[in-house]
């Protein structure tokens, strides 16, 4: 059964050549890159054809304009295969198009085929399974590795041009982003021993590769990210960074237990695992400062410790506090009494001034306070 497999993939790879080679090119058909991309994605379980693959990227290299076709070639074989070891190589083909610093390739976004759903349609489903889910995680990473390039790129190209400066939200949801990504490589890993074949092997070079990258990149922003709020001292930005730090811990764990998987099974491209992201202690305290205290960063919480002043106000037997900021380093004071204080003023000293009781007489007025002094006896309206 086996070899009526391997018989029969062999003679569909042949049957594609030629369809290829007869085909009329065009603006996404190339028949001689094509022959290459069938060649390098062949039926073939035993190892990637790396000689068609590097003749693949030559093409690439020799002018970016041979980027659609090129995918859109693989778009059409992944779309109609039924193997697991065609989708499998197609999509290690298309992760290494990220290796190439081409605008195009940055800005492709979500990939052009869908294997979300893929099903092995030659092994029994007992046993395709393990295979399926495989090559359905390998594609949901790449799929949200692409859209995330673009992401990236469109911002790099908003911060060349001046045009916005990225907010420290959008920076933690950059690096929600990426631990998002590490998640979905976390779930690329062979569920079975019989899957660990030389090509599964060689597929998981490639991702113990991204995984590193990847990883490598959290840890350089995240410490920067803590940094920056701690500045700027916001509420929300704090929330959201405390949950980024857990998420984070917790990651780390299985970054390390993945590591150790990989070793267990026979990988060969394992390195030592990454320094797991450590936030200094100090760091998350000033975090959660700035949560519970509603927003303060710790400059300004310095700067206030050093300009604030006590106003007491007594009277009427009540006791209020309050704290006032000062500002441009002067020793204000605010005096609160029940007394009423007259200030000196220039005044036209030639009209007279009145003296009252009531308060709320304007001592200062310009129009003199005459006493009522009339005797005179009102008539009697009602008689008149």
């Amino acid at each position: 059964m086996r070899l009526w497999i391997k018989a029969s993939g062999a003679l569909k790879d042949t049957y594609s050549i030629w369809i290829a080679k007869l085909s009329p090119s065009g603006p996404c058909r190339n028949p001689d890159l094509e022959t290459v991309i069938i060649k390098a994605t062949s039926h073939d379980e035993q190892c990637m054809d790396y000689k068609n693959v590097q003749r693949v990227f030559k093409w690439l290299r020799i002018s970016p304009l041979y980027l659609k076709p090129l995918l859109y070639i693989v778009s059409m074989r992944m779309e109609k295969t039924r193997s697991w070891v065609v989708a499998l190589k197609g999509l290690m083909l298309t992760h290494a198009l990220f290796c190439f610093d081409l605008p195009a390739v940055q800005k492709m976004g979500r990939l052009p085929f869908d294997l979300s759903h893929f099903s092995d349609g030659h092994v029994n489903p007992n046993k395709a399974w393990v295979f399926n889910a495989f090559v359905r995680s390998y594609f949901a990473y790449l799929d949200q590795k692409s859209a995330f390039v673009r992401l990236e790129a469109m911002k790099g190209t908003k911060r060349g041009s001046k045009e916005k400066e990225e907010t420290v939200m959008e920076e933690l949801q950059g690096l929600e982003k990426l631990l998002g990504l590490i998640d979905l490589l976390l779930q690329i890993k062979p569920r079975n021993p019989n899957m660990n074949v030389v090509l599964v092997l060689e597929a998981m070079d490639c991702i113990m590769d991204e995984v590193l990258e990847v990883y490598d990149k959290f840890s350089v922003r995240v410490h920067r990210v803590v940094s920056m709020i701690i500045d700027i001292g916001g509420k929300e930005e704090a929330r959201v960074g405390l949950d980024v730090v857990r998420k984070a811990e917790l990651q780390g764990g299985k970054i390390s237990m993945y590591f150790d998987f990989c070793r267990d099974i026979g990988v060969i491209n394992v390195s030592e695992c990454p320094e797991i992201v450590r936030i200094d202690e100090k760091d998350i305290h000033e975090l959660l400062k700035i949560v519970r205290d509603g927003g303060v960063s710790k400059k300004e919480n310095l700067e206030g410790d050093n300009n604030n002043a006590i106003v007491v106000y007594e009277g009427n037997n009540c006791r209020a506090i309050t704290t006032i900021l000062e500002q441009k380093q002067l020793d204000f004071k605010t005096v609160i009494t029940d007394h009423w204080e007259v200030f000196d003023d220039v005044m036209d000293t030639s009209l007279p001034i009145a003296t009252s009781a009531n308060p709320f007489v304007d001592s200062l007025s310009i129009v003199p306070y005459i006493p009522v002094c009339n005797n005179h006896v009102l008539p009697d309206l009602i008689v008149l």
